[in-house]
């Protein structure tokens, strides 16, 4: 049987996060509500007005492009990209087609085609009930970059990682919240199948495009079922056509929406309105300036945290969830010379994890605050690794310091949960359980070893887990021999 090899390429657009639109002074405000107050004559296109380039959407770009080492245009244009939906009033949408802000460079492995800007159209908003559609201006003219990667993604999961990994980058740049939920992020995946035998010819697919993917799961969804839907038809000898297709969520497949647009279509011309743009000629736009003011970008962070001897997947968890990465760094900077790191690490992304959904009753996602306090909780992991308190002790000390913020030592001495070391005080313990259940001890004596670790928790649980488990399975052994 004919072998296929999938070959995908990804479209992805996100709003910047400027303070005014594309091209004119209405607030960029992705929060708003109310339906079109959030506009001007500029960006609904009324006759006469003129555009201008928002400077600071220009340099988020370029910010973008230096992250992921792709090269930065000298000379760049803008240009009229023409269609006719009702969600775009002037009848074309401002972009840029032969000079993109950024050409090159890489993300997760995959090559990057270019990053250019663009402006966004207006939402329409679909009424079932009724059967209507009105538009929502609010969003027309806000800052849009599209990152466009080389055909190269050889999965659904590649391209996952790949979305996701741009997600990060964009958060932490700051020039973009990218929540896919709010339509900040979008993603498009063109997709075609190639036979090996093809390919040893380089002879391509027929590219099928699927749009509208609202979330990532959505994507890897569609992707995953567009390459089995074309293997299918190649299979049964028929051919892939060139469309434009969406993604069914209720019935988990692909549908088509329409015949697959060529560049020609849109009739691209410069725009007559706005200057072209020498980008050199802005100190603040060199690699140098763009590079001098980078944060620590995702990879880098990962890399820092694996290399500190983190087990991989909890370096992902503190590299995407930036708040629990902050708050790890902080605890980190602290921790006393006995604890190690990847204990420290298993704090924070197990029980603080548990802790944060408990408390602030979320079923994903973390709160801006981890609530108990670095402080607190390098005061904990001193404790546990100097055996002065349990690791079950540690835990409940967690939830009760986020709950007040209260000294995790003081609250261990007043409530008597110190480690209980062994001696008289725990013999006393020990006797006290096995006289009530003296069934229990029966049991060991008949040979079941399970009998003893039900006695050991019964120890944990009479010293509130302050024994020390190998001190009171010791001594219980010793007792009923």
């Amino acid at each position: 049987m004919n072998q296929y090899i999938p070959i995908i390429g990804l479209e992805i657009h996100a709003e910047l996060k400027t303070q005014t639109k594309m091209f004119c002074n209405s607030p960029n405000d992705p929060d708003e509500t109310e339906p079109n107050v959030n506009v001007c004559p500029v960006c609904l296109a009324h006759p006469g007005t003129l555009p201008v380039i928002n400077r600071e959407a220009v340099k988020y770009v370029l910010k973008v492009g230096a992250a992921l080492g792709g090269s930065l245009a000298d000379y760049t244009e803008f240009a009229r990209k023409s269609y006719f939906y009702p969600d775009l009033p002037k009848g074309y949408q401002i972009s840029q087609y032969e000079f993109p802000l950024v050409s090159g460079g890489t993300l997760n492995g995959v090559r990057i085609t270019r990053v250019h800007l663009e402006e966004d159209t207006a939402s329409s908003v679909h009424d079932e009930e009724r059967g209507t559609t009105v538009i929502d201006f609010n969003r027309a003219g806000i800052p849009l970059m599209e990152l466009v990667t080389e055909p190269e993604i050889k999965s659904a999961q590649e391209a996952g990682d790949f979305a996701r990994e741009l997600q990060l980058l964009l958060r932490y740049l700051g020039v973009a919240d990218a929540n896919m939920e709010k339509g900040e992020m979008r993603v498009e995946a063109n997709i075609s199948v190639q036979s090996t035998e093809n390919s040893k010819q380089k002879i391509l697919g027929t590219k099928v495009e699927i749009k509208n993917l609202n979330s990532f799961r959505a994507m890897e969804r569609a992707v995953a079922h567009e390459i089995k839907r074309q293997e299918q038809l190649l299979r049964d000898g028929k051919k892939v056509t060139q469309e434009t297709r969406g993604w069914d969520e209720a019935k988990q497949a692909t549908f088509t929406q329409r015949s697959k647009e060529g560049s020609a279509d849109y009739r691209y011309f410069p725009d007559p309105d706005l200057p072209s743009l020498r980008i050199s000629e802005s100190s603040d736009f060199s690699s140098e300036a763009l590079m001098k003011g980078m944060p620590e970008l995702p990879w880098e962070r990962r890399a820092r945290y694996v290399k500190m001897g983190i087990k991989q997947e909890d370096a992902d968890l503190l590299t995407s969830e930036t708040s629990l990465g902050a708050y790890f760094d902080e605890v980190q900077k602290s921790l006393p010379s006995g604890v190690a790191i990847q204990s420290a690490a298993n704090y924070v992304t197990n029980d603080l994890v548990k802790l944060i959904r408990d408390v602030q009753g979320r079923d994903s996602g973390y709160s801006p605050e981890v609530p108990v306090s670095a402080r607190n909780l390098t005061k904990i992991l001193e404790m546990v690794a100097e055996k002065r308190i349990s690791s079950r002790v540690a835990k409940d000390l967690l939830y009760e310091c986020a709950k007040d913020g209260s000294d995790p030592e003081a609250l261990a001495v007043e409530r008597g949960l110190l480690r209980v070391e062994g001696g008289e005080e725990l013999s006393v313990v020990v006797e006290a359980i096995l006289k009530a259940h003296a069934g229990v001890v029966e049991d060991y004596h008949r040979g079941k070893e399970s009998a003893l670790e039900y006695l050991v928790g019964q120890g944990m649980k009479a010293t509130r887990g302050a024994a020390d488990p190998e001190n009171l399975r010791r001594i219980i052994r010793t007792k009923i021999r």
